[in-house]
């Protein structure tokens, strides 16, 4: 099974836990806003936060189980970039979250991903 990603920040999936979904789409903004959540394949994360993220703090990558995600997971092409991101058509359900994972630039400014496999 190959997990999809989603770079969030702390304080929105803090709320999502709270409330059983998370709905922000990218940053700034909102899944009502945009149609669909933004999410990432493993060599996706990295390039997208780089271009993105930058500047940001707080961030975490949620590791999603696109088995338990409830709303529809279409890949789809995205201008400038040779495959298909993940977008999710609706609110993301926290319990398809398997783990979430500290992310933050290295002293250059730049992040970096390396795939985990979920905890036990």
């Amino acid at each position: 099974m190959e997990f999809i990603y989603h770079i969030a920040t702390q304080p929105d999936w803090e709320e999502a836990t709270e409330t059983g979904e998370y709905r922000t789409s990218t940053r700034g903004k909102t899944l009502d806003d945009v149609g669909f959540i933004h999410a990432s394949t493993h060599t996706q994360v990295a390039p997208v936060a780089n271009a993105v993220y930058q500047g940001q703090d707080h961030l975490v990558v949620l590791v999603i189980d696109p088995g338990r995600v409830h709303a529809e997971i279409r890949y789809e092409p995205v201008q400038g970039w040779e495959t298909p991101f993940p977008h999710i058509y609706g609110p993301l359900n926290s319990d398809a979250v398997v783990r979430t994972l500290p992310f933050e630039p290295d002293a250059q400014g730049y992040f970096h991903f390396t795939v985990l496999p979920p905890a036990p």
